[in-house]
């Protein structure tokens, strides 16, 4: 599966260490930064990481920042994106089942990289369950 991955600068370690487990599971990574310590601003990245995903670049997307909150916003301003944040496996899974989540965002200061791997391999390895799901998720694509 090619998964984008992006972040701002306070989930450069947490990004670089999923990115590199994810590239040994055999998933093809796009990496779309940010690469280093210095301060950016999420929402360029949030951008990056909806327009890869919106345009078919990559099938799913990873989004961190240091609280997950900022760039999960970012993220979802693109009507192409689903990003949820989450901090465990079962509202990984759960985005998956009943939102069809095509990104989810986690917050480095307050999730661990185990906890981390936890969330995406469950949102990686579950599937949209539709039927009564699938009218609720068409109406996220109008406006509010």
């Amino acid at each position: 599966m090619r998964i984008a991955i992006a972040c701002d600068h306070a989930a450069v370690s947490l990004k670089d260490e999923l990115r590199d487990w994810l590239s040994g599971e055999g998933h093809d990574m796009l990496d779309l930064g940010t690469h280093g310590p210095d301060s950016v601003n999420y929402p360029h990245y949030g951008r990056r990481l909806a327009e890869a995903v919106a345009s078919g670049e990559a099938e799913r997307g990873i989004a961190l920042c240091g609280s997950g909150i900022g760039i999960s916003i970012a993220v979802n301003r693109n009507p192409a994106l689903r990003c949820a944040l989450v901090s465990e496996p079962l509202s990984a899974s759960l985005a998956r089942q009943h939102n069809d989540a095509n990104a989810i965002a986690m917050g480095a200061r307050v999730i661990g990289a185990e906890m981390a791997r936890a969330c995406v391999t469950a949102f990686l390895s579950t599937d949209f369950l539709g039927g009564r799901h699938a009218a609720r998720v068409d109406m996220l694509k109008e406006p509010a």
